[in-house]
């Protein structure tokens, strides 16, 4: 429901589905459902550099790197963190000298209060510090007019999936999907 809230949110105010991608680093079944299930705009799976997918995804959809907002978790994600304008890290108990770090060179705006449900977090932040939190809860609570035209578009998004594969970005219909059970 965060991401869904914060995508109708900027929906409101620019008037247009504001592009979301899920990156994972590996080949993540569990991804490629989410975004499949959400109307993402695409889902990039296997990615080892995940700056690439950055400069891909900015060069397809004609966006800045620094209009972008990136929740991640780890250290493989601090190299696209670096590129884009609202870097939100995820809190994680277990790497308290890597929230550090990031803090230190300026790698991530904000670091979430918790590791459960940090998107969650990181959503409503967002929505929170355009001051339209609760315009946007109201409209969904009341499912109006608005929110339905909102969801009609979001539901029209055929999700893009790529793989990366030997350092190149591929479209997941152009090569045969990796099995996690193997």
């Amino acid at each position: 429901m965060g991401t869904n809230m914060l995508r109708y949110g900027l929906w409101r105010m620019s008037g247009a589905l504001p592009f979301a991608a899920i990156i994972s680093g590996e080949d993540n079944l569990t991804a490629v459902h989410f975004a499949n299930r959400e109307c993402f705009h695409g889902v990039y799976t296997g990615t080892k550099d995940k700056r690439k997918v950055i400069e891909h995804l900015s060069q397809e959809n004609e966006l800045e790197p620094k209009n972008l907002i990136c929740v991640f978790d780890d250290i493989n994600d601090l190299g696209m963190a670096e590129m884009c304008g609202v870097r939100i890290m995820v809190r994680r108990n277990a790497s308290p000298l890597l929230a550090d770090y990031a803090v230190e060179r300026s790698v991530c705006d904000y670091v979430t209060g918790a590791a459960e449900f940090a998107v969650r977090e990181a959503c409503e932040l967002v929505l929170g510090l355009l001051g339209i939190y609760a315009d946007v809860v109201q409209s969904r609570v009341a499912y109006d007019a608005e929110y339905q035209r909102y969801f009609e578009s979001r539901q029209a998004i055929a999700t893009s999936a790529y793989l990366t594969r030997d350092d190149l970005i591929v479209s997941s219909a152009n090569v045969t999907p990796v099995s996690l059970t193997s």
